[in-house]
């Protein structure tokens, strides 16, 4: 369900991976860098509880590793699993870290142990109500570090448009298993749109990249295939995973085709050989989404179709 180039929406034009996921390769041999936060794809949760992951995960084909001391890990042992987080990150590793909510007790410690991390790439706010709760975030972690405000509930969503535009948020993502168990709205795609497309217009009113959608839970790959295409659809331009056999999947419907990236070449080529000269309303649509392909194409190594 992969848009095509004349159709998608500029912040949806993520480049293809290759067969299977993998990041390509550059001409050295070398793996490509991971690609930046700001158009990830695939958002791997990994649980705080558990640190014999956090370097495998880091090496797999997440374009973002979140290291989870929030849902996924009882109050018990929440205190144990931020300093496995932090210890992890001190020693070289890199990701992010989903941390607790602004309402709890544990908000305020996992922010203390956090801050000046060096392997610390942002923190995604869990359950995020208001644009306090982000810049409040922001300042207490030093007013450097980046704020993914995840947003869970009826009044996040209605807030949304506030806290995309809260100094210190850097993208927004949907908790829709929460969201559901907050309204009692089902996991239909026609249930679950508004959500989404709240979303979608309250990180351009922020001036945000586009947002990012839930999780799928299951292990079927087909149905994974469509949600990631219903959100792509939407204008999301990102997925939150919790196993790394979805990564490749992800990673490829979040993505315009070969094809996508030789329409955006060829219809450069063209307004450059033509002088750059405007013919019609709908060139300079086409030439934004077409340079936008062609950025994002740079940047995850996907070649044009034949």
């Amino acid at each position: 369900m992969t848009e095509t180039a004349d159709t998608a929406p500029a912040d949806a034009a993520t480049a293809a991976p290759t067969p299977g996921g993998e990041p390509s390769s550059r001409p050295d041999g070398r793996r490509r860098p991971k690609p930046p936060a700001g158009i990830a794809r695939s958002w791997l949760l990994v649980p705080g509880t558990a640190p014999d992951r956090f370097t495998p995960a880091s090496a797999s084909r997440a374009d973002q590793m979140v290291l989870d001391i929030e849902d996924a890990v009882d109050p018990a042992r929440k205190p144990a699993a931020r300093d496995d987080v932090v210890a992890w990150l001190r020693d070289g590793g890199e990701a992010w870290v989903r941390i607790n909510d602004r309402s709890t007790d544990f908000w305020s410690d996992d922010v203390d142990a956090l801050l000046g991390l060096p392997g610390l790439q942002g923190v995604m706010l869990a359950k995020t109500e208001a644009p306090e709760h982000v810049t409040e975030t922001f300042d207490r972690l030093g007013g450097a570090v980046r704020v993914l405000a995840l947003v869970e509930s009826a009044l996040g969503i209605e807030e949304s448009p506030s806290i995309a535009k809260a100094r210190g948020a850097f993208r927004l993502a949907f908790g829709s298993g929460d969201y559901r168990r907050d309204t009692g709205t089902s996991a239909d795609d026609l249930a679950m749109a508004y959500p989404r497309s709240r979303l979608v217009v309250a990180s351009r009113i922020g001036g945000l990249p586009g947002p990012i959608d839930g999780p799928t839970v299951g292990s079927s790959h087909p149905v994974l295939r469509e949600q990631a295409g219903v959100a792509v659809a939407l204008g999301l331009t990102g997925k939150l995973c919790l196993d790394v056999e979805q990564l490749p999947v992800i990673n490829e419907v979040i993505s315009p085709t070969p094809s996508d990236v030789a329409w955006a070449q060829d219809f450069l080529a063209d307004f450059e050989g033509r002088g750059r000269v405007i013919r019609d309303g709908s060139d300079l649509p086409r030439l934004g989404r077409a340079q936008k392909i062609e950025k994002l194409a740079t940047a995850f190594g996907v070649a044009p179709a034949s």
